[in-house]
């Protein structure tokens, strides 16, 4: 079965790997980096979030790894990783 990105997914492609953040239908970026906010001017954002972009025409190329979920979504010190089955 084919490969469809979902987020909280795990991901390699080409050189990258890193967590799938966002997904529409045109295309996907990648988490590859996050380091805190020196600054408040946007105080909703506390981290610099560093992505790679996907196109749809592209997620061929990707390649599953494993996926992550939150059991208390305002602790998110507690993820766990997991398979999702195909």
């Amino acid at each position: 079965m084919k490969y469809e990105p979902k987020l909280d997914d795990y991901v390699s492609w080409r050189n990258v790997e890193g967590w799938v953040y966002y997904i529409d239908e045109t295309h996907l970026t990648i988490e590859i980096g996050v380091k805190p906010k020196e600054d408040n001017l946007v105080p909703m954002h506390k981290n610099h979030h560093c992505l790679i972009v996907v196109q749809n025409f592209q997620y061929d190329e990707l390649t599953y790894v494993n996926s992550r979920r939150y059991s208390n979504a305002s602790n998110l010190d507690d993820m766990e990783i997991y398979v999702r089955e195909f």
